[in-house]
C-alpha cells in the first residue's frame, strides 16, 4: 500500500528514525543496505495522475464549495427545488476552474525548479559524470570553482595551500566567505579504505560529530571539515568530498523545515462568520418554513382544487420541503463568487508589489516579489517585525570613516541616513597604489602623512603590520586582500591608501611600501586574538633592527595595560571615542611598545614553553601574552563603519511611527548586535533603561526578566484564557509603559527564558520594551521566539532575514519576507514575499500592505452588503406568496448577479481604491494603526453590515411593491403582474448596490466597470425578454416582453430614483456626521489630501549625537584569529595559485566600499 501511495505522488514514511549514520568511502553496494535518501530533492506537490483528485480533495475541504455541490445535490430533487441547475454548476464550475489553474500553474513551476536543480552535473569518483538526483551517499565528488556544493561533503583534499578553501555561504547565513580547512589529507587513506560514522541527519548548521576509521586508527571529526549543501566554493581551483547527507537529510533541506499553509486573520475570520451565516441561513428557512406550515393549515385547502396536493401531502410535510427549498433559494448569503473575487483581488494586488519601480533594486537587477498570492492584506495589520541583521540590516561591508591619532581626531561626521554638508573625496592619485574605490574626506590626515608626522606614520604602520590579512597581487600593483573578517579589511585597506601598502607576507617576514619605499619588517610573533583577550598584537623588527610591538583591541582592554605616561591622551582619545561610539561607529585603541632584545628573548623561551606544552596551552598561553602586553604607549582610536543597508534607520523610524515594535534576532555577538541597534536608531540614549539579560542559571534569568515598568503592573503578567473551538489559549495582554524601553538578552540566557515555566515573563517583559535584541541566537530560537509571540498575542507577525538559518523563522511568522540579491537566496525561496534592501519593507507595509487591507475590508463589506440585500428581499417576499419558496427575480438575474452584473465594479474598487496616496502615506505612518487594531473588518462591522443590508431589503421590497400595488400604464393597461414586478425589483437591487459603492479614489477603470456592468444588465435583459428569445427557449425565458412594458413608465423609473437614495442616505449621513462629530485620522489625512496634491516636505532633523560613556562595539572578528596558520608557514608549503579574486571588483557592494548616502522619499520626489 505504501509502494502505491508513493507512486501516487504521496509521501509515506516507514522508516526507523536513524540513531547513526554509517557509511563506506564509495561503496555503493554497502551504503544502500540502510536505504539512505538520495540527493534528489522534491518540492512539488502533485504529479499527472494525483492532480485532479487531490486538488479538488483540497478545494473541496473548503466550506463553501462542499456546501455548494450540497445544494447541486438539493436541486436535483423536483419535490423541493424551485431553481434550475445551472444557477449553481455555472458558478461552482468557474470556481473550481480557476483554482485548478492556477494551482496547476504554481506547481508546474514548482516541478521545473526541481528538475533543474536535481538535472545539475557533478563529477563522481567511480561514475564519471553524474546528475545530481544521482549522487548518493558514501561518494566521492569533484567541485571546482564557482560550482554549487553538491550534498553536505566531508572535505577530502584541495587544490589550495593545506587544503584550504574558500566558501560562499550567503545561501545558509548571510554571509560572503568562510574558510574551510582540513589537517590531514584524507583522499588516499579514504579512496583505499575508510569508514565514517557520525550524527544522523539534523538541522544543526553550526555542529557535527563524527569519527573516520581507516585501517583501525580513528580520526575525530567536527564542523570544520564539513562543506554543507547551499554553499558555493570561491577561489580554490578544486576540492574533493565524501557525501554524508544528500538531498532531504541535507542541513540545508532540514532547516527549510515544514511548509506551512498560511491564512489571513481575515481568513480566519471569515470561516466563524460563515459558521454564523449558515445558522442564520437555518434561522431564516425555519421562520419561513413554519410560515409556510401555518399557511398551509389555514389557505392551504382553498387552492386543493386546482393544485391538487399529493398523496400523503399535509402543512407537515409542506413546511419539510418547504425548509429545504428556502436553502437553495436563500443560499447568496454564501456567495461562491466570494472566493473567485477574492482570488482576483489578492492577485490584483500581488501584481502591483511585482510591478512597483520604486520596489525595484537597480543595481543588483532585482525586482520586488509576491511570491504568495493570499497574505497581501495581512501586510497592512503587523504589529512585530522580527530582524535578522547580517545581510538583512547591514551589508557586512565595512568602511573607515574616522581615527584620532595623538589627541586629534581626523574624518567627516557622517550619519548612516544623512550627511551634512557637501565634501569633496580625498585624492589619492599621488599613491600609485592605492585602492581606487577608497574614500575618505578629510584632507588633513593627508597632509600630515605626507608631512611625515611620526605619530599619524605610526598610527597606520600599525594598522599595515598587525593583522592577518592573506595578500593577493594578479597583476603589478594591482592588490586584493583576503581578510577574516570585513572589519581587517577595512583597516589594512585605509593603511594601503595613506601610504602604508600591505604588499606580501611570508611566515618570517612582513613586506610593506611605506610612501613609495619597499620596507620589510621580521615576524617574529603573532599574538592572536580570541573572544577572552579582545586583542591581538604582533612583535616584528624593523630594517633598522629596531624591536617593536604593536597591539589593538577593545579600547576597555587596551587602557587597562597603558603606561601612566599616555594617561592625559586616553582622556582625549576617549572624548573622541564616545563621539564615534555616538555615531555608532566599531572602535579600535591602538598602541605600541619598543621592545629590549634580551627582554624579548627571554620572553620568547618562555613562549616557546608554553606553546609546546600539553596542558591548558591556551591559559599559559595568555599569561605569556600578558606578561609583555604592558606598559603601551597609546597611538590613537579607529573608527569603521559596519554599514547598514541604505535607508534601514530612516525605515526603522517610520516603522516605530506606526507603532510596529522591531525585534532583532541575531547570531552574532552582544557588542555587535548592541552597536548596530543604535546605528538604527532601535537603541536611543532617550531611552528610560536598556535592560541587559546575560544570566547564566534559570533562577538568574527569571530575575533579570522582573522589571518594574510601570507603577501599574503586577507581579504576574496580565493573561486572558479563551477557548475556541474547543483549543484552549493564553494571550499576554498589553500593558502601558512609564517611558521607553529596551532589552538585549542573549541565547543561553534565552534557552532559558523559552521555558515553558517562565516564557510568558519574557513575553510580558519584551513586550512593554520598544526595542527587543536578541544575540547569539540559534535558527531554532528564532522560529520559537517568533512562535512564542504569534501564540500569545493578538497581534501579526512579519519575519525577514536572507539566510538559511532565517528560514524557520520566516516559515513560523504569519508574513515571511526573504532579501535577496548578494547576501543570498535561500529565505528568499522559503518566503511570501521577497525584494533586495530592508529600506523596501516600509513601502510594503505603510503602502502596499495598508491598501491592500483597506480594499480587502472594503470588498468584504460591500460583497456581504451587496448579497444579504439580495437574500432579505427574497426573504421579504415570503410572506406574500403563501411561503412557496418563489423566487421573488429572475432565475437568470439570480446565477448572473455575482457572477457579472454586480462582480466588475467591486472588483475595480477592490484593486484600484486608496484613501490616500503613497506620499502621504509615508507622511502619516499612523495611517496604519486601524489594520493592527481590526477597525476596518471586525464582527461588528459585519453586524452593522447585516443591519444595513437589512434596511436596504425593506426600502427595495416595499417601496417597489407599494408602487407597484394597483398601478397602470399611461393607457390604463395594468402592470401590476408578478413578471414586472420581479423585473423592478431586481432593477431596483442592482442601481441600488451599483450607486452605494464607497470609493474615495475614481479611476476611468472604476468608471467602465460600473457604467458597463450596468449597460450589460439591460442589454443582457432586453435580449433575454425578447420575443425571438422566447421562441427559441420558451422554458428558459418566459419574460416575454416585460423589460419593454415596464421600463418605458416614467413611474417605474422615479420609484428606481426613490429607492437608490433612500438605500445611500443613510451612508452619507452616517459620514458626514462622523467626519463632523469624531473624526479619524483617516478623515483628517483625507481632509489635507483633497485640500494639498503634494503633502509638506517634513523638517530636516539633525541626528542626535549618542553621549554614552558606553563603547561602540570594537572592530574585530569574532572567532579566533588565524595567527598560527600566518606564522606556521603550511599556507606556503606549494606555491601560491594565482586565484580569482572574491567577487567581481566592479558589480558588487562588497567591492563599493565608498560610502552610501540615503534620500528621503521627499528628497526623491522633488529631484528632476
Amino acid at each position: 500500500m505504501g509502494s502505491l501511495l508513493s507512486a501516487c505522488g504521496i509521501n509515506v514514511k516507514e522508516k526507523k528514525v536513524e540513531e547513526e549514520r554509517h557509511l563506506r568511502a564509495n561503496d555503493r553496494e554497502f551504503n544502500l543496505l540502510f536505504k539512505y535518501a538520495n540527493n534528489a530533492i522534491k518540492t512539488s506537490k502533485y504529479n499527472v495522475f494525483t492532480f485532479l483528485p487531490l486538488n479538488l480533495f483540497e478545494q473541496f475541504q473548503r466550506l463553501a464549495n462542499a456546501y455548494f455541490v450540497f445544494l447541486l445535490i438539493l436541486q436535483l430533487i423536483p419535490q423541493i427545488s424551485s431553481l434550475s441547475w445551472f444557477t449553481t454548476v455555472v458558478p461552482l464550475l468557474l470556481v473550481l476552474s480557476i483554482t485548478l489553474a492556477k494551482d496547476l500553474s504554481d506547481d508546474i513551476t514548482r516541478h521545473k525548479n526541481d528538475k533543474h536543480v536535481n538535472n545539475r552535473k557533478v563529477e563522481v569518483l567511480i561514475d564519471g559524470d553524474e546528475k545530481w538526483m544521482n549522487v548518493q551517499v558514501g561518494d566521492i565528488v569533484k567541485l571546482e570553482n564557482n560550482e554549487f556544493v553538491t550534498a553536505d561533503l566531508l572535505l577530502l583534499s584541495s587544490s589550495e595551500p593545506l587544503n584550504l578553501i574558500y566558501i560562499e555561504t550567503a545561501e545558509l547565513d548571510g554571509l560572503v566567505s568562510k574558510h574551510v580547512n582540513v589537517n590531514i589529507n584524507l583522499f588516499i587513506l579514504l579512496y583505499i579504505s575508510g569508514e565514517v560514522r557520525c550524527e544522523p541527519p539534523n538541522n544543526r548548521l553550526d555542529k557535527f560529530t563524527g569519527t573516520l576509521t581507516v585501517r583501525g586508527e580513528t580520526f575525530a571529526l567536527d564542523n570544520e571539515r564539513i562543506l554543507l549543501r547551499g554553499c558555493t566554493l570561491r577561489n580554490t581551483e578544486w576540492c574533493f568530498g565524501l557525501v554524508v547527507f544528500g538531498g532531504p537529510d541535507t542541513k540545508l533541506i532540514q532547516n527549510s523545515g515544514k511548509s506551512i499553509f498560511k491564512r489571513t486573520s481575515i481568513d480566519r475570520l471569515m470561516n466563524v462568520l460563515v459558521i454564523f451565516i449558515f445558522g442564520f441561513l437555518a434561522f431564516l428557512c425555519t421562520i419561513l418554513s413554519i410560515g409556510n406550515a401555518i399557511w398551509e393549515y389555514q389557505e392551504g385547502n382553498s387552492f386543493i382544487t386546482f393544485l391538487p396536493r399529493a398523496d400523503g401531502a399535509n402543512a407537515s410535510l409542506s413546511a419539510f420541503l418547504t425548509f429545504w427549498s428556502y436553502v437553495i433559494i436563500l443560499n447568496t448569503v454564501v456567495p461562491i463568487s466570494l472566493y473567485v473575487s477574492v482570488e482576483i483581488l489578492r492577485l490584483g494586488n500581488s501584481y502591483f508589489i511585482d510591478w512597483d519601480c520604486k520596489m525595484y533594486h537597480v543595481k543588483s537587477n532585482t525586482p520586488a516579489q509576491a511570491r504568495t498570492t493570499t497574505l497581501n492584506e495581512e501586510l497592512g495589520q503587523i504589529k512585530y517585525i522580527f530582524s535578522d541583521k547580517t545581510g538583512t540590516l547591514t551589508q557586512n561591508i565595512m568602511t573607515f570613516n574616522r581615527c584620532s591619532i595623538n589627541g586629534k581626531s581626523y574624518g567627516k561626521k557622517f550619519y548612516c541616513f544623512y550627511v551634512p554638508q557637501k565634501t569633496e573625496k580625498v585624492d589619492f592619485s599621488w599613491n600609485s597604489l592605492a585602492d581606487p574605490k577608497f574614500c575618505f574626506h578629510d584632507h588633513k590626515l593627508v597632509e600630515a602623512v605626507k608631512l611625515g608626522s611620526p605619530e599619524v606614520q605610526a598610527f597606520f604602520r600599525l594598522l599595515a603590520l598587525c593583522h592577518t590579512v592573506m595578500p593577493e597581487e594578479k597583476t603589478e600593483g594591482e592588490l586584493f586582500y583576503q581578510a577574516q573578517s570585513p572589519d581587517e579589511g577595512a583597516l589594512v585597506t585605509a593603511a594601503r591608501n595613506f601610504g602604508f601598502v600591505f604588499r606580501s607576507r611570508t611566515p618570517e617576514t612582513i613586506s610593506l611600501v611605506e610612501m613609495g619605499m619597499p620596507t620589510t619588517y621580521e615576524l617574529l610573533a603573532v599574538l592572536d586574538f580570541n573572544n577572552v583577550r579582545k586583542r591581538m598584537s604582533v612583535i616584528v623588527r624593523s630594517p633598522e633592527g629596531k624591536l617593536t610591538l604593536y597591539c589593538k583591541g577593545a579600547d576597555t582592554i587596551i587602557y587597562e595595560r597603558l603606561h601612566p605616561s599616555s594617561s592625559k591622551l586616553m582622556e582625549v582619545t576617549t572624548e573622541h571615542l564616545n563621539e564615534y561610539a555616538g555615531e555608532g561607529l566599531r572602535t579600535l585603541a591602538l598602541a605600541y611598545k619598543n621592545l629590549d632584545e634580551d627582554e624579548f628573548e627571554k620572553w620568547k623561551e618562555r613562549h616557546h614553553e608554553a606553546s609546546t606544552t600539553l596542558e591548558d596551552r591556551e591559559a599559559k598561553l595568555d599569561t605569556i601574552y600578558e606578561e609583555i602586553e604592558k606598559d603601551l604607549l597609546l597611538l590613537g582610536a579607529s573608527a569603521v563603519e559596519d554599514k547598514l543597508q541604505d535607508g534601514v534607520p530612516q525605515t526603522i523610524e517610520q516603522l516605530a511611527k506606526a507603532d510596529i515594535k522591531i525585534w532583532v534576532l541575531t547570531g552574532d555577538k552582544q557588542e555587535t548586535a548592541e552597536n548596530i541597534g543604535y546605528s538604527c536608531n532601535m537603541l536611543r540614549e532617550e531611552m528610560k533603561e536598556i535592560f541587559i539579560v546575560a544570566a547564566n542559571t534559570a533562577e538568574e534569568v527569571r530575575e533579570e526578566l522582573v522589571k518594574k515598568m510601570s507603577p501599574e503592573s503586577g507581579d504576574e503578567p496580565p493573561i486572558e484564557k479563551s477557548r475556541l473551538l474547543g483549543k484552549k489559549s493564553q494571550v499576554v495582554e498589553d500593558e502601558k509603559v512609564d517611558g521607553e524601553y529596551g532589552l538585549v538578552i542573549n541565547g543561553h540566557s534565552l534557552a532559558f527564558a523559552l521555558q515553558k515555566d517562565m516564557h510568558l515573563e519574557l513575553l510580558r517583559t519584551a513586550c512593554m520594551c520598544q526595542t527587543v535584541i536578541c544575540c547569539r541566537v540559534t535558527p531554532l530560537q528564532k522560529a520559537q521566539v517568533v512562535e512564542l509571540v504569534k501564540k500569545h498575542k493578538k497581534a501579526v507577525t512579519l519575519a525577514i532575514g536572507d539566510g538559511a538559518n532565517d528560514v524557520s523563522m520566516v516559515k513560523t511568522a504569519h508574513i515571511g519576507v526573504g532579501i535577496s540579491g548578494q547576501e543570498g537566496m535561500q529565505a528568499v525561496l522559503s518566503s511570501d514575499f521577497s525584494f533586495a534592501q530592508f529600506r523596501y519593507l516600509q513601502r510594503l507595509l505603510l503602502v502596499h500592505g495598508r491598501w491592500s487591507y483597506l480594499r480587502m475590508c472594503k470588498f468584504l463589506r460591500y460583497f456581504f452588503y451587496k448579497n444579504f440585500t439580495f437574500t432579505f428581499v427574497h426573504f421579504w417576499y415570503g410572506f406574500f406568496c403563501g411561503f412557496s419558496a418563489q423566487t421573488v427575480y429572475d432565475e437568470w438575474f439570480i446565477t448572473l448577479y455575482n457572477l457579472v452584473y454586480a462582480a466588475l465594479p467591486v472588483i475595480g474598487l477592490s484593486l484600484f481604491d486608496q484613501d490616500v496616496n503613497d506620499r502621504w502615506s509615508f507622511q502619516y505612518p499612523q495611517l496604519y494603526a486601524p489594520g493592527q487594531l481590526n477597525q476596518y473588518f471586525s464582527k461588528m462591522a459585519f453586524a452593522r453590515i447585516l443591519l444595513h443590508s437589512c434596511y436596504s431589503s425593506l426600502v427595495l421590497f416595499f417601496i417597489p411593491w407599494a408602487a407597484m400595488c394597483d398601478t397602470v400604464r399611461d393607457d390604463g393597461k395594468d402592470i401590476a403582474d408578478y413578471q414586472s414586478f420581479a423585473l423592478l425589483a431586481q432593477t431596483c437591487l442592482l442601481i441600488a448596490v451599483s450607486m452605494g459603492l464607497d470609493t474615495y479614489y475614481w479611476t476611468a477603470v472604476n468608471q467602465f466597470f460600473l457604467w458597463g456592468s450596468l449597460s450589460v444588465y439591460f442589454a443582457v435583459t432586453f435580449t433575454m425578454y425578447s420575443n425571438g428569445m422566447y421562441l427559441i427557449f420558451t422554458s428558459s425565458f418566459p419574460f416575454t416582453g416585460t423589460a419593454r412594458n415596464s421600463l418605458n413608465q416614467p413611474n417605474v423609473w422615479l420609484t428606481i430614483f426613490l429607492t437608490t437614495i433612500l438605500c445611500i442616505l443613510p451612508v452619507v449621513a452616517k459620514r458626514f456626521l462622523f467626519i463632523q462629530l469624531k473624526p479619524t485620522i483617516n478623515d483628517k489625512v483625507g481632509s489635507n489630501f483633497v485640500a494639498k496634491a503634494v503633502p509638506p516636505p517634513p523638517p530636516r532633523k539633525f541626528p542626535r549625537r549618542r553621549i554614552s560613556t558606553r563603547r561602540s562595539g570594537y572592530a574585530f572578528s569574532h572567532a579566533h584569529g588565524y595567527g598560527d596558520l600566518v606564522t606556521s608557514g603550511r599556507f606556503l608549503r606549494i606555491p601560491v595559485k594565482s586565484r580569482p579574486a572574491l567577487f567581481h571588483h566592479t558589480d558588487t557592494p562588497v567591492a563599493d566600499s565608498t560610502p552610501q548616502t540615503y534620500r528621503t522619499i521627499f528628497e526623491e520626489a522633488q529631484s528632476p
